[in-house]
């Protein structure tokens, strides 16, 4: 009795308390204690995590460009293809959060191995069937993105092996999510911090020639992000197999298990179709844009870049949101998940209204720092401003999203995105962009637009509580 009154009496750890341990990634229980603290320490490293993972193109970018035209539209139109391979690995990563969580919440770690190594194994199959693809077609993949002969000529061999090595990709994806779904958020971040060191590094070594390296070009980028990404792989697996992380796979766990295979490409296939409806969305009103000329889409795509950069704390908060779901579900404590969500969306809030107002006041600067060009300017900013009015909702309605997606139902947020992106976002912004002859602005108008009416419907589909009964 007297330690528990010690204990109650205990002054809250400080910031830097809290940031030290989410960093140090000590483990904790996710079902107990305070939820603001334990949204803190979850969200840090998944942020770090988000923010890393991001780097590896921008890296290969900064120093492809030295290359020229047809090297860097090499990397931009291979990233394309990639988006593809980054929509079934996000797929795959939301079902193995859920499913590892769920196993974690109801003190059932050996089912979460078990759940782990049925994830990686999907990985590598369809990292094969990638894989085959990418290096047996590479020049044709390039000509349908629409490259010219030099840049086929130049940036095969970078096509090839960034796809034939898609399995670090899914591998890399994967084993992140089965940490965050067991609550190591922290070697998720390590993992991406190892790998994009060793592709920093190698980077200009490989391209350029430095040193014992050889001279490779733009084909050097590709070997350093495959090599980065893959050694990321062998720490993650030293984790996983070491007993270092709260999961550990042994020998014996090495097997198929069809039941849990088969659970998880169900719910894996509505979350792959889930990012793919988002991601198709984003294409089709570049599509309106480009029937403006060059400039439109040019100030549309730094525009959302930098949106896109900006967001990236927002899903840290999203995908702890997910983990503290699952867990909680699997701890039979649906309230405690529901507190869980509506804690971290008023966090995300609080981010999102603050980049609105930085938006709205400092639109054009941000844009003139990625591009020189006054018109390209104008229209990011114009775009920037549009779609800072919706950020509060786009807060809320990613952190909604995620709670479905940590409770294994993946079905609901692929029906919202369905009917708001495709049914409502792209029918109105071509009716205001090219009907009512609103320009590029009806389309920047539109996004706002559907990010209310997503964040709306989650919340109302939320409120009704039939994901505390989702059963995986």
């Amino acid at each position: 009795m007297q330690e528990a009154a010690q204990s109650a009496t205990a002054p809250a750890p400080g910031i830097f308390a809290t940031i030290r341990e989410s960093l140090s990634g000590v483990h904790r229980d996710l079902t107990q204690g305070s939820l603001r603290r334990t949204i803190v320490i979850l969200a840090i490293p998944m942020i770090l995590e988000m923010l890393m993972e991001s780097l590896f193109g921008v890296v290969d970018m900064f120093f492809v460009a030295r290359l020229g035209v047809d090297s860097l539209a090499t990397v931009a139109l291979t990233e394309s293809c990639l988006v593809l391979v980054f929509g079934i690995a996000m797929g795959l990563s939301m079902a193995t959060t859920a499913f590892v969580a769920r196993r974690i919440g109801e003190r059932d770690p050996a089912g979460a191995a078990v759940a782990a190594v049925q994830a990686i194994a999907v990985g590598l199959l369809l990292s094969i069937v990638v894989g085959a693809v990418g290096i047996l077609y590479a020049p044709d993949v390039l000509g349908i993105m629409g490259a010219t002969p030099s840049v086929i000529r130049i940036g095969s061999t970078y096509t090839r092996i960034l796809l034939g090595g898609s399995a670090t990709i899914f591998l890399l994806f994967l084993i992140n999510a089965i940490f965050r779904g067991a609550g190591d958020p922290a070697l998720a971040m390590r993992a991406l911090w190892f790998a994009n060191l060793i592709n920093i590094v190698l980077d200009p070594c490989l391209i350029n020639g430095w040193g014992p390296f050889p001279r490779l070009n733009v084909m050097g980028a590709s070997v350093a992000t495959t090599t980065g990404r893959g050694l990321g792989v062998l720490f993650q697996l030293w984790m996983l197999f070491g007993g270092k992380s709260r999961i550990r796979v042994f020998a014996r766990q090495l097997r198929i298990n069809l039941t849990v295979l088969w659970r998880l490409l169900r719910v894996s296939f509505t979350g792959i179709l889930q990012f793919l409806i988002a991601t198709a969305s984003w294409t089709a009103l570049v599509r309106i844009c480009a029937t403006f000329g060059s400039v439109p889409v040019a100030g549309y795509t730094v525009a959302i870049r930098i949106f896109l950069f900006v967001l990236l704390p927002c899903w840290g908060l999203a995908n702890a949101a997910a983990t503290l779901v699952g867990q909680n579900l699997g701890a039979k404590q649906p309230e405690r998940a529901q507190d869980a969500v509506y804690c971290t969306g008023r966090y995300a809030m609080t981010y999102m209204g603050s980049i609105a107002v930085v938006f709205l006041v400092c639109a054009h600067q941000l844009a003139a720092f990625f591009t020189p060009d006054p018109a390209v300017q104008t229209v990011a900013a114009n775009c920037l401003r549009f779609v800072s009015v919706g950020n509060l909702c786009y807060a809320w309605g990613m952190v909604l999203v995620q709670a479905f997606n940590g409770a294994g139902d993946t079905r609901t947020p692929s029906m919202i995105n369905f009917f708001c992106y495709w049914c409502f976002q792209i029918p109105l912004a071509w009716t205001l962009a090219v009907a009512l002859h609103w320009g590029p602005r009806g389309v920047f108008a539109a996004i706002p637009s559907a990010e209310t009416a997503m964040t709306i419907s989650s919340l109302l589909l939320f409120r009704r509580g039939a994901w505390k009964r989702k059963t995986i």
